[in-house]
């Protein structure tokens, strides 16, 4: 029996519906959406979402990092060869714990041994989430000037994670350590994260005798987990690589397909 409602083409649904009505009669058809309009509708609202998603992960990724290549850093661009990534990838899986707890970290190790790498894949896969992250240096932070260092200080509780690169590249000037003696200190009044890299050795922080850096390090220590970066150094790996590259290339000209 057909019903007195007109339908959709395509997905044969009803593009009416009758409801009570004080007038005509007491029932009146207006209009409904049929499946098809339906499924439009939620694509066009998803599609909204991602691109607000997109466009509020760009911007902030565009605040976090100075060096563009770090945007590049992820979990899964990881080859796999650092053996601390994984503890990275929980510390993201618990971010809520770690930013309630104010758990910080302090990644130490050799030259090349990952530490901005994995430093650079948290702080993306926050962004991810739509963190506000903060990637800068110690060597920035010690050449802030005097006029500066206040409004930059505020700034950074705006920031839900802080990764301050490179301990131990700061000048060693009064004013110089002062300002991240200052950073660091307001970091730790926030009760927000706080994640380190430096290529001093673990013990060099501990037993530092200098009592600006050590008022310093202690901080750190007291907010930060030490974490140890081991294996082969990413540098000489990917010189290795470019090397080879070269001596490959140099050898194609050597036998006369290509010249100068």
């Amino acid at each position: 029996m057909e019903d007195k409602f007109t339908h959709c083409p395509v997905c044969k649904e009803p593009e009416q519906m009758e409801l009570k009505s004080r007038v005509h009669g007491g029932r009146i058809i207006v209009p409904r959406q049929c499946a098809c309009i339906r499924a439009m509708h939620e694509a066009e609202e998803k599609r909204v979402k991602i691109q607000e998603h997109e466009n509020t992960v760009s911007r902030n990724r565009g605040i976090c990092f100075k060096q563009r290549q770090l945007e590049k850093c992820t979990f899964e661009n990881d080859n796999g060869k650092t053996p601390t990534m994984s503890f990275a990838k929980k510390y993201v899986d618990g971010w809520n714990e770690v930013k309630e707890k104010n758990a910080g970290l302090l990644l130490w190790g050799g030259i090349g041994s990952g530490k901005t790498y994995m430093a650079a894949c948290i702080a993306n896969a926050l962004l991810e989430q739509e963190k506000r992250v903060l990637m800068t240096d110690f060597t920035t932070i010690s050449n802030i000037s005097l006029y500066d260092i206040s409004e930059f200080i505020r700034s950074l509780e705006t920031y839900a994670l802080l990764i301050i690169d490179d301990l131990g590249a700061e000048r060693n000037s009064e004013f110089a350590l002062q300002n991240v003696y200052d950073v660091i200190n307001n970091r730790n009044n926030s009760g927000k994260p706080l994640l380190i890299t430096t290529n001093l050795q673990l013990e060099e922080i501990q037993k530092e005798v200098s009592l600006a850096k050590k008022r310093i390090y202690d901080r750190i220590l007291g907010m930060c987990v030490p974490v140890h970066m081991e294996g082969n150094s990413k540098r000489k790996a990917v010189a290795g690589k470019k090397e080879a590259f070269l001596t490959q290339l140099f050898e194609v000209n050597a036998g006369g397909e290509m010249h100068e």
